[in-house]
């Protein structure tokens, strides 16, 4: 499913941090966005996502048609949508396997369609794909996982629940090569089944394993540059400095009327 953002104005409650983003990723595509810290990456994947600390003030944005950002959080996710966290949290007395079995019963609709037997299978063919003991499906859900671990644990859940379009909030940071490498193979394989993701980083590296179809950098607040794999280069060269210094020579321009 695409996804659709529409004059966006967001923030927390009396302060706007994203303004007027306007954007939308096709069906099929995997769009990147960057930038620097503090520029509203992770404000906009907890806007779309549903995180309640978040106010829309103006816009809205819809998946597949629909306009989720009148949905709750809940509704949101069973539509399809899905959110791998920044920084998973730890969910003590709720073990990998049963966390799993209920979420993957919700996304799939009525009950009688659910097979115990085809899920375990499949959950064991997906965590010796991600490189996860099997017997981490009776562990509590992250409790003592590593960082590492951690983000694995976020890739197997998107498998195993299949959603329609993915926000992959900075699931690259902290990873060392080997790790990531398993992440973006998480990624590429439900990307080869038909989905669509916008994925937040900050780092060039996991762009070399998980090639986006756009790039979009965000600058207090505002999407401020899109176009192909060559940005990521320019970025690499001269930093977001470079960015801010366009910007300030466009908004120059707009005021001498040029």
């Amino acid at each position: 499913m695409n996804l659709v953002i529409d004059n966006l104005v967001a923030g927390l409650p009396g302060k706007k941090i994203l303004r007027e983003i306007t954007v939308e990723i096709p069906d099929n595509e995997v769009h990147a966005l960057m930038g620097p810290n503090g520029s509203g990456k992770s404000t906009l994947a907890g806007v779309i996502a549903g995180n309640p600390q978040f106010e829309i003030f103006e816009g809205s944005f819809s998946m597949g048609g629909m306009k989720i950002s009148e949905m709750e959080s809940f509704e949101r996710a069973r539509a399809g949508l899905f959110l791998a966290f920044q920084y998973p949290v730890e969910v003590p007395g709720i073990t990998v396997g049963k966390f799993l079995k209920r979420a993957v019963e919700l996304r799939r609709g009525e009950e009688g369609r659910f097979s115990v037997t085809e899920y375990i299978r499949e959950l064991r063919h997906m965590m010796d794909y991600m490189g996860i003991d099997r017997n981490f499906i009776n562990r509590y859900l992250n409790e003592g996982f590593s960082g590492g671990e951690k983000k694995r644990m976020e890739i197997l859940q998107m498998l195993m629940l299949k959603p329609n379009f993915a926000i992959l909030d900075e699931t690259d940071s902290g990873l060392d090569i080997d790790a990531l490498q398993i992440v973006a193979k998480g990624i590429n394989r439900l990307r080869e089944e038909g989905f669509g993701a916008l994925l937040i980083t900050h780092y060039q590296r996991i762009l070399d394993y998980v090639k986006p179809d756009k790039i979009h950098v965000m600058v207090d607040g505002r999407i401020v540059l899109s176009g192909g794999p060559e940005i990521v280069d320019e970025l690499e060269a001269k930093g977001y400095e470079w960015v801010r210094d366009t910007m300030q020579f466009e908004d120059m321009k707009v005021r001498l009327g040029a």
